[in-house]
């Protein structure tokens, strides 16, 4: 598998941007909203919940509203994006969900949306299991390889650098969390889309979600001609909407066997 994208970087990034990041969320605002209806629908009823990744706490509201009395803990690694939270609706944690601060077989559900994509698989997972009871759930949105796919296509009309992260595809993912000790009950794959007027606020608005942490050529600035070149490219995936950004999103909820 890749390595994920350094964690530093990927810190400073959100931290950066936790102050503009719900104006451009949308994407990640669907992404909860269909995790949460399919945890709902799974029927399970935890006393205790981990938001692990959760980001400004979009879900909060929603995981209150369904599961109101569960205990819940909102946890990242960006301060800035905690400080964000809506106050009394979950207990802050600033840590590492590769390096969970939590008791063994203390949590009933991990909740976890667009934020294991910056993690290690083989890390992330057995952490996230040996946290959960046996029958505890783990919900999850992450993305999938064909996330920013307009954008890699433009890329390759320019140069043959890696500009955009490769995302693992379901099957990865799927290995890793059995290999934890976890079994996949339910699972959905759509790609959801943003939409910006042109390239240079799509490109803004992705630098805001912290999508920018891609490959080796990431710090390259482009020249006048590449810029060009990458725009006209671009261009060719322009619909009455805008510029899209895809995102490639898979749900899954496992279960850690007894």
């Amino acid at each position: 598998m890749q390595a994920p994208a350094p964690k530093r970087a990927v810190r400073a990034a959100f931290d950066k941007a936790a102050d503009r990041y719900d104006a451009v969320a949308s994407v990640q605002r669907a992404a909860c909203d269909r995790l949460i209806q399919l945890a709902v629908r799974n029927g399970h009823q935890p006393a205790r919940i981990l938001d692990a990744g959760c980001g400004t706490g979009y879900a909060l509201a929603g995981l209150r509203q369904h599961f109101p009395a569960a205990d819940l803990v909102a946890l990242d690694f960006a301060p800035a994006m905690l400080r964000r939270h809506p106050p009394g609706l979950a207990r802050p944690l600033c840590a590492d969900l590769e390096h969970l601060p939590l008791a063994a077989a203390s949590v009933d559900a991990i909740w976890s949306s667009y934020a294991l994509q910056w993690c290690a698989p083989g890390r992330a997972f057995p952490e996230l299991a040996r946290c959960l009871r046996p029958g505890g759930q783990l919900w999850i949105a992450t993305l999938g390889p064909g996330t920013l796919a307009e954008l890699r296509d433009a890329f390759r009309q320019v140069d043959d650098a890696e500009h955009v992260l490769p995302f693992q595809p379901p099957e990865a993912i799927t290995a890793a969390i059995e290999a934890a000790g976890l079994r996949v009950i339910a699972s959905e794959r759509a790609t959801l889309q943003a939409w910006a007027p042109d390239l240079r606020q799509l490109l803004a608005d992705i630098k805001t979600l912290g999508a920018h942490q891609t490959g080796a050529a990431r710090r390259k600035p482009l020249g006048k001609t590449a810029w060009a070149r990458l725009q006209a490219a671009y261009e060719q995936h322009r619909s009455a909407a805008g510029l899209p950004a895809s995102y490639d999103t898979f749900w899954l909820i496992a279960e850690k066997r007894p």
